[in-house]
């Protein structure tokens, strides 16, 4: 019988993920599959790298890489059995791409994003507006400003929200409340997760110096709410209900 946990995939910057890491996670979901309704990745799945602003006029636009991977991409998405995406700014860049570049491509169903990435053909629900469930809500992260302190971003966008918040970008891993209460009694607490990243940093030439974190999130399911656990990544392992993942 499911446990309807959720797990919750950090950014991936494909082709610039840590193979190490998507394997070992990989096989966590395998391993707990049917205690789990969703596996969400949290946004910049891709990294879109040679349609970035910043490539522009440099070597990195003309990779022709784009097609592998974005194919990369699918066969990440099947072996992590993902159910749902959020939107983010790397994947904002096909569109803010077209635009730019050749508008006359806008609306052209293989240049939507959920199409490019094959999400319908993967069974993957694209929420562009966040994913609501219960008193959270799934976020990329780079909706309001970002801060340099680790689950400060979340706890933030709680502030915004009203509600529990899930979110990614910072590529910082971190758990941090907010309570409310009146005459020494509680009104409510809200969390602010922030869900690292699943990077190579050794891949990413543009990064000299850096305080993220690799790490991804579980939600156990408790009434109207979730319980929030971080994993996160120590010696290129992580550790789930006593179940070490190594790489």
């Amino acid at each position: 019988m499911s446990d309807d946990l959720i797990f919750v995939i950090p950014d991936l910057q494909i082709p610039l993920q840590s193979k190490g890491f998507c394997d070992a996670m990989a096989q966590c979901i395998d391993d707990n599959h049917g205690r789990i309704s969703r596996v969400i990745t949290i946004g910049d799945e891709l990294d879109f790298t040679s349609i970035g602003r910043w490539s522009d006029g440099t070597p990195a636009a003309y990779t022709k890489a784009l097609g592998k991977e974005r194919d990369e991409w699918v066969q990440v998405a099947k072996d992590l059995q993902v159910t749902d995406t959020i939107r983010s700014n790397h994947t904002d860049r096909l569109y803010n791409s077209v635009m730019r570049k050749v508008p006359g491509l806008l609306g052209v169903p293989e240049m939507e994003l959920p199409n490019f990435m094959r999400l319908p053909d993967l069974g993957i629900t694209f929420h562009p507006k966040g994913l609501r469930l219960k008193d959270f809500i799934f976020l990329h992260g780079d909706e309001a400003g970002t801060s340099q302190i680790a689950g400060t971003t979340a706890k933030n966008l709680v502030n915004k929200t009203g509600l529990n918040v899930v979110c990614g970008h910072t590529h910082r891993a971190g758990i941090v409340p907010y309570t409310t209460s009146i005459n020494g009694k509680v009104t409510r607490t809200l969390f602010g997760i922030e869900t690292g990243h699943c990077m190579d940093v050794s891949k990413a030439s543009y990064v000299k110096t850096h305080n993220w974190q690799q790490a991804w999130t579980v939600l156990y399911p408790t009434g109207s709410t979730f319980t929030p656990a971080l994993m996160p990544v120590v010696k290129n392992g992580f550790t789930f209900e006593g179940t070490r993942y190594e790489w």
